[in-house]
């Protein structure tokens, strides 16, 4: 039977800037917590295209993951994701082959459909929208043509790329993105750490409608969770309103550098907020180690996820490093 001991565990990373750090402070942050959690045994690293927001630092997400991927030795690094459509398919083939050809084995390439940001950004990222509303499920199919080996008429090829095998990951939080999912034979990413709504319809249809491929006989599943571990569960309450007043702020069209936490969020929002909120963040799981196993053994029995991918955002970058240490503690309870 599934459960925390017994399903990898790993970490989506959006390089959080909060109050008076600079951007490279933040990288460095990133690389500190993804050494310390290749020790804890973590599966994977990935990191979130976003773009034009004040409190994530991840637009440059191939970049970022050759960084990270560098400085470490073992943990897969990826995309959790990439938004595609902002992109031309064969420069992500060429920046995940180059990726791929520097560390062999251990580059995730998980692929969403957003533009990342608000639709301002969107139309500064894709110029011309009438031109750029390509199909995902195209926009996939051509970049696996630059993946595969070249033909020998092949007038336009990725180098790097061309014959590189990248493991791709389908990412969503709709019934599209799993319909996609299934019909391509890949793994399957939901976006439960912020959007958890249609998640249970989207794995029914992502189970049933599975037709097997090259890469993958059965289906698999992945949730995005969002966990706040501490040593009490006080503490992890207290930790978690940094969390609540991201979305917060984000509901109200303010997206601000990441807060300090506060002892009561019904001084900062409406019940309205609330409610938006607590809905944003349904699976959010937020306790010391006992609470944290008992919440996402649940979860796990409830969906027959095969993976987790945690975010852990809290203010402090040392309280985020004990919340995954925690969570590793859980996971040998």
């Amino acid at each position: 039977m599934k459960n925390l001991s017994t399903i990898p565990i790993s970490i989506l990373d959006l390089a959080r800037v909060t109050e008076g750090k600079t951007i490279r402070q933040v990288f460095e942050n990133s690389k500190e917590l993804a050494l310390h959690v290749e020790k804890l045994g973590y599966n994977r690293f990935w990191l979130a295209e976003h773009h034009s927001i004040e409190g994530i630092a991840s637009a440059a997400t191939s970049v970022l993951i050759g960084y990270i991927a560098e400085n470490t030795s073992k943990i897969r690094v990826g995309s959790g994701g990439i938004m595609l459509p902002n992109h031309a398919p064969i420069v992500i083939a060429e920046q995940f082959g180059t990726l791929v050809s520097l560390y062999p084995d251990r580059i995730d390439l998980g692929l969403g459909r957003a533009p990342g940001s608000d639709s301002y950004t969107m139309r500064a990222l894709r110029r011309d929208l009438t031109s750029r509303n390509d199909d995902f499920g195209d926009l996939i199919h051509e970049l696996l043509h630059f993946f595969a080996p070249p033909t020998q008429d092949q007038r336009v090829k990725a180098i790097p790329g061309a014959g590189i095998d990248v493991p791709i990951y389908i990412l969503g939080s709709s019934l599209y993105s799993a319909e996609l999912a299934a019909r391509l034979g890949r793994p399957y990413a939901f976006a439960g750490h912020f959007a958890p709504g249609l998640m249970t319809q989207a794995f029914q249809i992502y189970r049933t409608q599975f037709q097997p491929s090259e890469v993958l006989d059965k289906p698999y599943v992945m949730i995005g969770v969002p966990v706040i571990a501490a040593d009490t569960d006080a503490e992890a309450k207290f930790q978690a309103t940094s969390v609540q007043q991201s979305f917060l702020n984000l509901i109200r069209g303010t997206r601000k550098l990441g807060l300090s936490p506060v002892e009561d969020m019904d001084q900062l929002w409406s019940e309205r907020e609330k409610e938006q909120v607590n809905s944003m963040l349904g699976l959010l799981v937020v306790g010391g180690p006992q609470k944290v196993r008992w919440d996402l053994d649940r979860l796990i029995a409830e969906t027959g996820a095969d993976e987790l991918i945690i975010t852990s955002d809290t203010y402090e970058h040392s309280k985020r490093i004990e919340s995954f240490s925690y969570i590793a503690q859980a996971k040998k309870l």
